[in-house]
């Protein structure tokens, strides 16, 4: 199940910006920022800061490659924080002396902290990896290229048609956007006692 359900978060996300053979997801250097994918309602133009108008063009289609980056990362963070609180774990041990069965009893940050500090150097190196692979693939997205795709795996279910191209980059950027502020508010709680309501009494926080 858990296995199944970081599959699902990688995919979908994976889905939307991923380049298709006729609709291509290349960051418009001249493209306005309220024509831009997940310039939804109710707030189409979000910008109170006004980021979207520092630096150059280069300098918003940056700003748009690491929010979508964000957003996937807080997708799965958010997923597994979830799985890890419904206690859904690998068989096996992870290490000598850790097994998932014993990170499955604790809170998701306990179990994290718990991880041997190997095991974390490997997650950390795979995030490297797959940072140095889709920032050197192609034209660089600050000058036109594509934004950057899911490395593990290289699936692409992107529509052909601009229409629903769009619809399902929309659909991606707003899920993203809830799970960061999903996982912000996991941590806050999980931190500091009280400070989410909804989850005051909850044991995996």
């Amino acid at each position: 199940m858990k296995i199944a359900a970081l599959f699902l978060a990688l995919t979908s996300s994976a889905a939307a910006f991923a380049p298709a053979q006729q609709a291509r997801t290349s960051t418009a250097v001249n493209m306005k920022v309220d024509e831009m994918p997940g310039s939804t309602m109710p707030f189409k133009t979000f910008d109170p800061l006004g980021l979207a108008t520092l630096g150059s063009e280069s300098t918003l289609a940056w700003f748009r490659a690491a929010e979508l980056k964000h957003c996937r990362v807080a997708m799965l963070a958010t997923t597994g924080y979830l799985v890890q609180a419904a206690g859904w774990h690998f068989p096996g041990m992870l290490s000598s002396d850790v097994s998932f069965a014993s990170l499955s009893a604790m809170k998701p940050l306990d179990a994290w902290a718990a991880v041997p500090e190997g095991g974390k150097q490997q997650i950390y190196a795979t995030i490297l990896l797959a940072e140095i692979i889709t920032e050197g693939k192609g034209t660089h997205y600050t000058k036109g290229g594509d934004l950057p795709t899911i490395v593990f795996p290289p699936v692409n279910f992107a529509s052909t048609d601009p229409e629903k191209l769009k619809i399902s980059q929309d659909r991606e950027l707003n899920n993203g956007r809830l799970a960061m502020i999903a996982i912000m508010s996991f941590c806050a709680a999980a931190n500091i006692p009280g400070s989410v309501p909804a989850l005051v009494g909850n044991p995996m926080f």
